[in-house]
């Protein structure tokens, strides 16, 4: 079984070591500053802490959770690690077969370490891009951050709703990693979902290149310029734009 919590931890630690400088731009998320970013973060993991500790069955926004800050106020690199730490001291002490709400398929605890996981991976990565440095993922960890995206993305309604006006119901789209044992396609399927499923297959569109960098643009934090496309360009920058988040 994936450790998801000493990665956490570790990815934490990367992001909180970013926190220098709060009012830098974060271009991959337009209108943020690393303030935003980290409160962002710190936030989610006090919202995930919440959902686990008072086993939550319905629906809750993050936003309703106390975040343990001033009205206005912006989180800080400490205040990002008391999140995280509030939080890995919630998922060791909790069953993962528990029962709680989440917005993905998976009505138990064990969805939120991989959940919070990648929440993290993906904004280190964009407080790194806005700093100027190259995010590194281990290739492990991303392809199981592609999966794990695939898992829960036909079950995110605000990306299935708009999906489902872009016309592409059938169409293809092939991801092949260069540096790991990863291939998936993705089928777009009626009303905005989609299914994906593992291995060598020919799609209406295939983006190759690292596995980190699949990740990233499946994200929206790269281009696809980065990798090799190949196939329907114009379907994938469509469906891509639809689906970031």
């Amino acid at each position: 079984m994936t450790d998801y919590s000493s990665q956490i931890d570790r990815e934490t630690s990367r992001l909180a070591a970013l926190a220098g400088d709060l009012s830098v731009p974060v271009p991959t998320c337009p209108g943020w500053t690393l303030a935003e970013l980290v409160t962002h973060v710190g936030q989610t993991h006090r919202w995930a802490a919440h959902v686990l500790r008072d086993r939550v069955q319905e629906r809750i926004w993050s936003k309703q959770v106390a975040g343990g800050l001033p009205e206005g106020a912006s989180g800080d690199a400490d205040w990002l690690r008391a999140g995280a730490a509030e939080l890995l001291d919630t998922l060791r002490a909790t069953d993962p077969a528990t029962q709680v709400w989440t917005w993905g398929p998976d009505r138990r605890a064990s969805w939120w370490p991989r959940r919070m996981l990648f929440e993290l991976v993906v904004h280190r990565a964009d407080a790194e891009l806005a700093l100027g440095i190259e995010p590194e993922i281990d290739a492990a960890t991303a392809a199981d951050g592609i999966e794990e995206y695939l898992h829960n993305l036909p079950y995110a309604a605000w990306v299935t709703r708009p999906l489902a006006e872009l016309g592409v119901e059938g169409a293809t789209i092939h991801l092949h990693a260069t540096d790991a044992d990863g291939e998936w396609t993705i089928t777009q399927g009626p009303a905005g979902k989609i299914t994906w499923e593992r291995g060598h297959a020919k799609g209406d569109v295939a983006v190759r290149g690292p596995v980190a960098d699949l990740l990233l643009v499946l994200y929206g934090r790269r281009s696809p310029d980065t990798a090799e496309v190949f196939g329907d360009r114009d379907l994938l920058d469509r469906w891509l734009a639809t689906t970031a988040f």
